[in-house]
C-alpha cells in the first residue's frame, strides 16, 4: 500500500482512523483545491475560502480516530465546509448585530452628554449675563422667569408699578440679547 492515489475514499477513511499521515496527504491532495473553489464559490473571498477549508482539514485529522461517517468522504467533507461557512455567516451576523447595536448606543450617547455639556455651558453663560444685571433689573427677571411670576405680581411683590417691571424686562431682554445674540432668540 506505498501508493495512496489508487486507494478508495473508503480504504482512506479506514487509514485516517488509524492516524495514517500518507491516508490523510491523500485526502488533503484529492480534495482541497476541489473544496478550496467550492468556498470561494460562496464566500467570494479566497482568504476565508482558504481559511474555511483550512480549519475542515484539521478538524478531520484532529477527529480521526473518532470520526463517524455514514455518507461518501466527498459529502461529509463538501458538508463539513457548508456547514464552517454557515457559522462563518452566523458568526458575522452576530458580529454585525453586535457592532450596529455598539454604535447605536455610542451615537446616542454621545448626544446625549454632547446635549448635556453644551445645555450646561448654555446654562452657565446665561446665568453668568444675568448676574450682570443691574440688581433691581435681575431680581425682576428671576422673579419672571425662574418663579415664573407676572409682571402684575412682581410689581405687587416689589411694590412697585407695572410699568416699571415691563421696563425693566424690556431692559432686561435687551441686553441679554446683546450679550447671548444667535442664542437669545432660541431661549427667549
Amino acid at each position: 500500500m506505498g501508493d495512496y492515489n489508487l486507494n478508495t475514499d473508503d480504504e482512506l477513511l479506514l487509514l485516517l482512523k488509524e492516524r495514517n499521515h500518507r491516508a490523510y496527504a491523500e485526502i488533503y491532495q484529492r480534495y482541497w483545491a476541489i473544496l478550496f473553489r467550492y468556498a470561494r464559490k460562496i464566500l467570494q473571498n479566497d482568504e476565508e475560502a482558504r481559511d474555511v477549508v483550512q480549519d475542515v482539514f484539521v478538524m478531520l485529522w484532529s477527529k480521526s480516530e473518532a470520526l463517524e461517517i455514514h455518507t461518501s468522504l466527498s459529502c461529509f467533507l463538501y458538508a463539513a465546509v457548508r456547514n464552517s461557512i454557515l457559522k462563518l455567516f452566523q458568526r458575522g451576523k452576530v458580529k454585525n448585530n453586535y457592532l450596529n447595536s455598539l454604535e447605536k448606543f455610542i451615537e446616542a450617547g454621545n448626544n446625549t452628554t454632547d446635549h448635556l455639556v453644551r445645555n450646561r455651558e448654555l446654562a452657565k453663560r446665561i446665568e453668568l449675563e444675568v448676574g450682570q444685571l443691574p440688581a433691581k433689573m435681575r431680581e425682576i427677571f428671576e422673579l419672571s422667569r425662574n418663579a415664573h411670576l407676572s409682571h402684575r405680581e412682581i410689581a405687587l411683590r416689589m411694590d412697585i408699578s407695572d410699568k416699571t417691571v415691563k421696563k425693566q424686562m424690556n431692559n432686561a431682554l435687551k441686553i441679554l440679547r446683546l450679550k447671548l445674540g444667535s442664542l437669545f432668540v432660541l431661549l427667549f
